[in-house]
Order: C-alpha cells, then sequence, then structure tokens
C-alpha cells in the first residue's frame, strides 16, 4: 500500500466498524449473534469485541454471547473462548459428548485456528513468515496482563506471516498487517508475543499497543474435525478492520 492510498484510506475511526465487528458490545435488547455454522451437535457464532464470551463476577458482566446464545440455544457448552476485546469465531457445544469432544481435539491441536490483526512497526518484509517461541505465565502483579518467563513459563508457540506493509505517511504510522496462527492456547498469547518482539497489536493498551477504537485482532478462521462424524469443518470471518 502506497502513501497515495494511505491518505485516501485513513485508519478507521469509531464510525468505521459496524455490524458484528462494531468498536463496543451491543447493548441489550434483542441483538442476536450471527451464526456462522450450526447442527444438533455445535455452532459456531461471531462475537463482536467488547463483549464477553461467558459470565464475569458481578451483576453488570452477566451479558455476553453465552447468555444471548442461550435465548435461542439452551443447552449451548462453552468450549473455548476469546478476550473480551477481540472479535471473532467462536465455537460452543450443544450436547456433552460434542463438547468433551470438541475440547479434546483442541487439546490434541486439532484446530486449526487463524486470526488477523494490524501490529505496530513493520515487521519483518513484505510477505514474510516466521515463529515466535516463548514460554508465558500470569503477571500477578499486573493481573490480568501475562509475561514471559523463561523460568516457570508454559510453552506457547505462534506462527506468524505479513500480508500487508503499510508505511508510514499521510500522518499514518507505520503498521504491518498479519496472519497469525497459535500453535498453544495460552492466555493472551498473540498479544503478549507480538508485544515481546517489538510490535504490539495495534489498540492494544495492556500491552503498550497504539491507541485504536478496538484491538486490532479479529479471530477470522476455524478449521476442526466434526466431533461427531469427523468431517472437516471451516468458518471463516472476514476482519472488520482490513480497509487500513
Amino acid at each position: 500500500m502506497n502513501c497515495d492510498q494511505l491518505a485516501t484510506n485513513p485508519p478507521p475511526t469509531h464510525a468505521s466498524f459496524g455490524g458484528a465487528g462494531s468498536a463496543h458490545a451491543p447493548a441489550g435488547g434483542e441483538w442476536q449473534p450471527h451464526l456462522h455454522f450450526e447442527d444438533e451437535h455445535l455452532l459456531i457464532a461471531e462475537k463482536p469485541p467488547g463483549l464477553l464470551c461467558v459470565p464475569g463476577r458481578g451483576a453488570d458482566k452477566q451479558d455476553c454471547l453465552l447468555t444471548r446464545l442461550k435465548r435461542t440455544h439452551p443447552n449451548a457448552l462453552v468450549v473455548h473462548r476469546l478476550d473480551q476485546a477481540t472479535s471473532g469465531l467462536v465455537i460452543f457445544a450443544l450436547a456433552r459428548p460434542a463438547q468433551a469432544a470438541l475440547s479434546s481435539a483442541f487439546e490434541r491441536r486439532e484446530v486449526d485456528k487463524l486470526y488477523l490483526a494490524w501490529v505496530a512497526g513493520l515487521l519483518g518484509q513484505p510477505k514474510a513468515a516466521g515463529e515466535i517461541a516463548l514460554p508465558l505465565s500470569a503477571d500477578w502483579p499486573r493481573r490480568p496482563r501475562q509475561q514471559v518467563d523463561h523460568a516457570t513459563g508454559k510453552p506457547a508457540l505462534t506462527r506468524w506471516q505479513v500480508l500487508l506493509h503499510a508505511p508510514s505517511c499521510a500522518g499514518v504510522p507505520d503498521h504491518s498487517l498479519l496472519e497469525l496462527r497459535p500453535l498453544t492456547g495460552r492466555t493472551h498469547q498473540l498479544r503478549v508475543h507480538l508485544a515481546a518482539i517489538g510490535h504490539p497489536i495495534v489498540g492494544d493498551l495492556l500491552y503498550e499497543g497504539p491507541t485504536a477504537p478496538r484491538l486490532m485482532l479479529h479471530a477470522a478462521e476455524l478449521r476442526f474435525p466434526h466431533p461427531a462424524t469427523g468431517q472437516q469443518v471451516q468458518a471463516l470471518s472476514p476482519a472488520p478492520f482490513t480497509g487500513f
């Protein structure tokens, strides 16, 4: 992307984020999550940024993706989660056997997860790819932050590929659009790994990322074996912030 393109396509503002990718979670009312896949065993829902996956502590944290889904799918069961600030695809089981099978698939690393993210700076060369292998643990004095911990941290591996470089011009700082594949599922893994190599995710104020209307991290693709048939299931969700 050249400077002229950046000048005519500035970074998104609050008004640029609509639908499932809005900058803030939809308020109560009748809003229901968009479903990308549904059968008698599972469903795949779209989570907007700012909405919890599951209820938190306190009356003000009961509105969440699971609560919304239970209005129409009262047997929905949690399989995995996304951070509150992250948008994108989330799997829910609709029966205990499916929940157990899907959880086992995550543990065996049979679920292929792909994220898209804008990060600060120009990472590598255009179309470059690499890995980040840094162990992670909780940063207890600064919870909910996580940290790189070579002494007692759990192994964590992230693969990345550069999709686009956006060099600084027209008042827009350097940014890179990345495709990210976490091979492990540690808390805040992508956010900590990218911050640790000097390229924090845009909008990630918890890890000193550049200010933005939202965290520029989106769970864009899931592929996994169906818990009942073994056939491959794939869901795709275009990122709502690729228009840099």
